[in-house]
């Protein structure tokens, strides 16, 4: 929201400085964002032509000597070089001097030469100076207009603009008489802008109006007759420029002014070119469209609320008028329509069309549903005023907004909430001069306040509250430090949460960085990790290739690993803490740690070294983190089981899934199988692993008694080394838990170090050789000792898997 520092005083009597004013802004909530003191034409001054002659080698060209006052030309006059075809002897104009940036032509002046004649500076025309699009000759000012002066501030240029930061619930500051009447309220001022003098007008409006569409609430429409349209007179354009708007005739000129000067928008249409005797304010029918203001064609959607005519849409409503019904030089009649719309309506039209204007800004917002005919009948006057013309009577239809509730204010609620002790009359008189109407409460402890037309984001006490705490200041309230507790602090974060941290930290501190993905997929990958399901698709997906619900992290970490890939970073390793989907249910949504490594991103390095190239990550880096993760998660690691096969997004063979007993599965781990690689469009070698941490056990609470960290046998291990010979298709991971189960008090550790197939063992077999650790505890073990515990490790494995001890 920008305006000139002069069009706020239009509507406020103050003496306060500009850097008062901003800062007093700001203390009310409306944050001033930036202040253009306008000094660009700061250095242009006034001079007279005292001679003029032709260029000698340009026809074109004339040879000034120009007078810019005694402080310029310091004895002697100036020469300048023009070709502006007004340029003549007498005339006054305005001279920028060499090293003066003209912002009309982004160009800096200089000395210079042209043709071969030196020139010391330029005479200016107005788009130069970006006064207006005339550029046919030089500014011709006035002959007694003070020569030497600067010419900005002689014409009244010097106007800083000020730019807000506006809140959506603040629509009432939309307009500078807002401003200023937060200002006043303030006490830095007073409010002087009187009220509107309704119009009587002569006859009836000979145009109908018929609400069809419950967007609008309200319609006011006028005719004026025989208005002379034109140009809009200087101070007005001079305004609209400054806060960025392009000055285009009286007419449009005067609605553009009403929206920002009071927050209200209106339309201009003429008359002429209106088809038939009726408005009709309808839904927009299907396939109809509209050549807008902006000469754009828009395909209205079904419903959109249209101000439309016998030949169709001529406006679309609260948003941007159309082009064929619009106001030129050639208009002497013209229907003035000011009206309330449903805010939600119209913010839905403009986003769906994409159109951003002010009105569309302001009614989505709520305009003051008060202003609805006032502000007909001063665009009118003002029309009236530049234009001149006869107006007719105004035709209303709508019907009126219905009366505000009132809200009960305690006097203790401002100092309850803010901590600020506010005497309650003091509460009462900030209240008064915003614009609310005070009654007498219940009790004298209280007062009944009813809000005014223009402030709809008042809904409750609490909001009271605010009004008062920003007129009295929110620097006044004094900080308090927190009060200290009493007792030992309680956990503040769920077991979940905290799991969800240490896991987090656990994986970034093993290399990989954490992604934040999106909760979708494209329907190619959620088939290709098994989703699809249709209770899991999108009714309406923000974008073609996030149609459905995860069901796994590893599809957008893949894709993000292989967009680090094409953008020259190859080895990545990548993780995320997040939910997938398994089902549209409850039940369904998982909680989920999951990881892939690209390239060579293992652990202990990679990428190029000085013995050769790094081997690709593998199952076995996999395998690492997703135990990181477990470990992390407070899941008991050495008593995991491992299975095969994993799921079938997996390499079969390189692969596996975690469990805890028969039952839980608390991971899978592995290479991504080549297929679903190929089906997603990622190249190279991926380890991946995700860890469900819904199913991972709680850590139980440990027993208070100190137990020691470590308890070291002050006897030599005995290791035995055992080879079985099992089915082929049975796991080493089953001979190592039934050796470990033999003895556990004696076996400290198995290891696999042997694996054999082929030979004298026939195609259906294999041998499995494992290291068995002892740890004798209270003795040094005998003979006797290591006989016995084999036999009983021999046993185990037998019976566990059928193997036979070979010789």
């Amino acid at each position: 929201m920008k305006f000139t520092l002069s069009w706020l005083k239009d509507h406020l009597e103050t003496d306060a400085s500009l850097d008062e004013i901003a800062e007093r802004l700001t203390s009310l909530g409306l944050e001033v964002e930036a202040i253009d003191r306008q000094a660009k034409l700061a250095p242009f001054v006034i001079a007279r032509v005292l001679d003029a002659r032709r260029h000698p080698d340009a026809e074109r060209l004339q040879v000034l000597t120009v007078d810019a006052g005694p402080a310029v030309n310091q004895g002697k006059p100036l020469q300048i070089v023009c070709g502006a075809p007004n340029a003549r002897a007498g005339l006054v104009g305005v001279l920028g001097l060499p090293g003066t940036y003209v912002p009309g032509i982004d160009t800096t002046l200089g000395v210079g030469k042209i043709r071969g004649v030196e020139s010391f500076g330029m005479m200016c025309s107005e788009r130069e100076l970006e006064l207006s699009d005339e550029h046919n000759g030089i500014i011709d000012l006035a002959p007694d207009a003070p020569v030497g002066e600067s010419f900005a501030t002689w014409r009244g240029l010097v106007d800083p603009v000020i730019e807000i930061g506006l809140t959506p619930n603040r629509p009432d500051a939309t307009g500078i008489h807002g401003i200023a009447r937060d200002l006043a309220a303030s006490g830095l001022g007073t409010l002087k802008t009187a009220a509107v003098e309704p119009i009587a007008g002569e006859g009836e409006c000979p145009v109908r109006v018929s609400l069809e569409s419950p967007v609008c609430r309200r319609f006011a429409l006028r005719l004026v007759r025989g208005v002379r349209n034109g140009p809009s007179p200087d101070w007005m354009q001079q305004r609209l420029r400054a806060i960025g708007l392009r000055p285009i005739n009286a007419l449009v000129d005067i609605t553009n002014y009403l929206t920002f000067d009071r927050g209200r928008p209106l339309h201009v249409f003429d008359a002429a070119k209106v088809a038939g005797d009726t408005l009709h304010v309808r839904g927009a029918r299907t396939g109809e469209e509209i050549l807008a203001l902006d000469g754009r064609t828009y395909a209205l959607p079904e419903g959109a609320c249209v101000i439309a005519d016998a030949n169709g849409a001529e406006s679309i409503a609260g948003i941007m008028g159309g082009e064929h019904s619009g106001c030129d030089e050639t208009t002497n009649d013209v229907l003035i329509e000011a009206a309330l719309w449903e805010p939600l309506a119209i913010a839905r039209t403009g986003r769906t069309l994409g159109i951003s204007t002010d009105a569309r800004y302001r009614f989505e917002r709520g305009v003051d549903p008060a202003f609805n005919e006032p502000g007909l009948d001063l665009a009118t006057r003002m029309v009236i005023e530049l234009c001149g013309g006869q107006p007719t009577r105004a035709l209303v239809e709508g019907g009126e907004a219905a009366a505000r509730e009132p809200i009960r204010l305690p006097q203790t609620e401002v100092e309850r909430l803010t901590g600020l002790a506010v005497p309650f009359e003091r509460q009462r008189e900030i209240l008064t001069r915003l614009g609310f109407e005070v009654r007498a409460g219940r009790d004298e402890a209280s007062a009944e306040v009813v809000a005014p037309s223009w402030r709809p984001d008042i809904d409750g006490k609490a909001d009271l509250v605010e009004e008062v705490m920003r007129l009295v200041g929110v620097d006044r309230i004094e900080p308090q430090p927190l009060p200290r507790l009493s007792g030992v602090n309680q956990r503040v974060l769920t077991h979940a949460q905290v799991r969800d941290r240490t896991v987090r930290r656990a994986l970034a501190t093993r290399g990989m960085l954490e992604a934040v993905t999106y909760s979708f997929v494209s329907r190619e990958a959620a088939e290709a990790f098994g989703g699809g399901e249709a209770s899991l698709r999108l009714d309406n997906p923000i974008a073609a290739d996030l149609s459905d619900m995860r069901p796994s992290l590893l599809p957008n970490l893949v894709a993000a690993a292989s967009r680090n890939a094409r953008a020259g970073y190859p080895d990545t390793a990548l993780f995320e803490v997040a939910a997938v989907y398994r089902s549209d249910s409850p039940e369904g949504q998982r909680r989920v740690a999951g990881g892939v490594r690209r390239g060579t991103a293992k652990l202990t390095g990679g990428g190029r070294d000085w013995s050769g190239a790094a081997p690709s990550v593998d199952v076995f880096d996999a395998k690492s983190d997703a135990l990181a993760a477990l470990e992390a998660a407070g899941v008991p690691v050495e008593r995991l089981q491992f299975e095969t096969p994993a799921s079938p997004w997996y390499h079969p063979g390189r692969s596996a899934r975690v469990k805890l007993g028969p039952k839980t599965v608390l991971a899978e781990f592995g290479e991504l199988h080549p297929t679903v690689l190929k089906r997603m469009g990622a190249t190279g070698t991926f380890a991946a692993f995700e860890v469900f941490l819904d199913e991972a056990p709680e850590a139980k609470r440990k027993a208070t008694r100190t137990k020691p960290v470590l308890q070291l046998s002050p006897f030599q291990p005995v290791r035995r080394d055992f080879a079985f010979a099992v089915p082929r298709d049975v796991e080493a991971i089953r001979l190592v838990r039934a050796a470990e189960g033999a003895d556990r008090k004696l076996i400290g550790e198995v290891r696999v170090f042997d694996v054999f197939e082929g030979g004298a063992l026939g195609d259906g077999a294999k041998s499995v050789a494992i290291e068995v650790t002892l740890l004798p505890q209270d003795r040094t073990l005998t003979d006797e000792d290591l006989e016995a515990v084999s036999g009983k490790i021999v046993a185990a494995v037998a019976k566990a898997t059928g193997a036979t001890l070979r010789a």
